[in-house]
């Protein structure tokens, strides 16, 4: 005879499998699947269906982050708790340069596990979303600025920059003014102006210029993706975007495009026609631009500045030269105009005093002769 506490758990047993087999299959199999088998799954079914740069964040994500945590908890047995644990656990951990995770950097985590398991809520394999429900710090935006006097001695007393810093009018036309004779000269312009994106730049293909109409259009991107350069489209949907070009943009290209020519002629190099490539006929890498900026502004002796943090510039110039703000939006390719209003409103010091001596100025007019102010001094 059965004795009485394995009859127990048999019982139990049978219980859970009649329980398991009234679920519908999905769902039966969520509770046998762990978070680990899933976001394996999850990753191979959307490779292919997502830029190469974003499939590379998810992987980082998922298997430096996701499954050392939480990878071993079943799918159906995944709660909210096991979730916030796990990324109390994430914003402990250190960068390789000492400084704890980000909390953007946490936040983007947390959006890799919802879209996971948000497909797997569609697929019925779960009735909830667990990672929907928890608290993360809120990421600090960090505002471009600009490279003051005042910022510059510092930088150069104490090798402190800010996080994200763009060069003042003055400080851009001695870089151009320096790098007249580098080969690349017109790439550089037309970053410094346009505010195109490495990636972007790089992509570049005579076929994308219409020197006659004055317009780049951009339609590709090159991002490197461990180690290999990967041709794909653009970061969003507004970033395919056609831009206008101006008169002295459209004669360095004009030179550009004669230098094209005779290289086809003489060597057959550039067969994949780019705009900008280098001895060989090669395209540009994306991390060469970077290296190779680094080294100019060096040369140059200007406080430094990213690539990335031309494309900040160009805004910020275009919207101190009195661009509309929807045009810049458009010029940048951001998909929403309240993007680019919180990025580079911040950095006007030169439009933002202008404005505050404007509105001064409205109001006094009328002070002056009410209330006998007199000069603005006495204000």
């Amino acid at each position: 005879m059965a004795a009485p506490g394995f009859v127990v758990v048999a019982m139990a047993a049978e219980q859970a499998r009649l329980k398991l087999l009234a679920m519908p299959e999905n769902r039966a199999a969520g509770q046998t699947l762990t978070l680990q088998r899933w976001l394996t799954q999850w990753l191979a079914a959307i490779e292919g269906q997502i830029r190469p740069t974003a499939l590379r964040a998810y992987r980082e994500h998922v298997h430096n982050h996701l499954i050392p945590a939480i990878g071993h908890i079943e799918l159906a047995n995944l709660r909210a708790c096991h979730v916030q644990a796990a990324f109390l656990n994430i914003g402990t951990r250190r960068t390789k340069s000492g400084r704890l995770l980000a909390a953007s950097t946490q936040n983007r985590i947390r959006a890799t596990l919802r879209s996971a398991l948000s497909e797997a809520v569609r697929q019925d394999f779960i009735p909830l979303n667990p990672a929907s429900r928890i608290r993360l710090p809120k990421p600090h935006k960090v505002h471009p600025v600009l490279w003051t006097a005042t910022r510059v001695a510092e930088w150069r007393a104490t090798g402190v920059r800010p996080a994200v810093a763009v060069w003042t009018r003055q400080q851009l036309v001695a870089f151009l003014k320096t790098i007249r004779n580098d080969p690349h000269f017109a790439l550089w312009w037309l970053v410094a102006l346009t505010g195109l994106r490495r990636g972007e730049v790089a992509a570049l293909r005579w076929t994308d210029i219409d020197l006659h109409d004055t317009t780049l259009t951009v339609k590709e991107q090159i991002v490197v993706v461990d180690g290999q350069d990967v041709v794909g489209p653009p970061k969003s949907a507004t970033s395919c975007r056609t831009i206008a070009l101006d008169a002295t943009t459209v004669r360095l290209l004009r030179n550009e495009w004669r230098l094209h020519q005779r290289a086809l002629r003489e060597t057959g190099r550039n067969p994949g026609r780019y705009l900008f490539v280098n001895a060989k006929g090669q395209q540009l890498r994306p991390d060469y631009l970077t290296r190779r900026l680094g080294k100019l502004i060096a040369n140059a002796d200007l406080p430094p500045v990213r690539l990335h943090d031309l494309r900040h510039g160009a805004a910020s110039l275009a919207l101190a030269a009195g661009v509309d703000l929807k045009v810049v939006q458009h010029l940048l390719g951001h998909s929403s105009i309240i993007t680019t209003a919180d990025i580079y409103t911040t950095v006007l010091s030169e439009a933002s005093r202008n404005a505050a001596e404007a509105t001064a100025s409205f109001v006094l007019d009328v002070a002056r002769t009410r209330l006998s102010l007199g000069g603005a001094s006495q204000a």
